[in-house]
């Protein structure tokens, strides 16, 4: 796999695990429906819940490129970014990708996809989020630590509630 401190060991590429979640939920409704009908207005709802993820993943990228460190998980990041949205979420683009699948759930009017939620959300953990947090703990030691104990993982600064 090489060295941690050079670049994450990550398996899948995240976008995919998202994609592959909803695209097997989109197959198994076709075969095997187990639909709902959404509650009034919850499309719009769905529809404002994804551009939020849009607008939360740009913010992100920009605030990677901004310090110019990359957001491709393959490759090693060359500063610790902790401003913007990563100052209330240590992963803001999971975050939104996250919100992007309950969006598209909604929008699909299928149990399904609540179903492979947490087969996706294990996969991202283990197979992605765990390589990279290797990754920062192993380049930036003790400051990636005191940001850690500063940030959750998904959302929310440590001890302001």
């Amino acid at each position: 796999m090489g060295d941690v401190r050079i670049r994450p060991a990550t398996l899948l590429p995240p976008p995919l695990v998202y994609a592959v979640g909803l695209g097997a939920a989109w197959w198994l409704e076709r075969r095997f429906p187990w639909g709902w009908q959404p509650p009034r207005g919850a499309h719009l709802l769905a529809w404002g819940v994804l551009a939020v993820s849009v607008l939360l993943m740009l913010w992100a990228a920009a605030t990677i490129w901004h310090h110019r460190s990359t957001v491709n998980p393959y490759r090693g990041a060359s500063s610790l970014v902790t401003g913007g949205p990563f100052a209330f979420s240590r992963n803001p683009i999971y975050l939104a990708d996250a919100l992007a699948y309950a969006a598209v759930t909604l929008l699909m009017g299928s149990a399904w996809p609540l179903c492979l939620a947490p087969l996706v959300w294990a996969t991202m953990r283990y197979g992605v989020i765990a390589h990279e947090e290797a990754h920062l703990h192993a380049r930036f030691g003790a400051q990636y630590q005191d940001y850690c104990a500063r940030v959750n993982r998904w959302f929310g600064r440590r001890g302001s509630y």
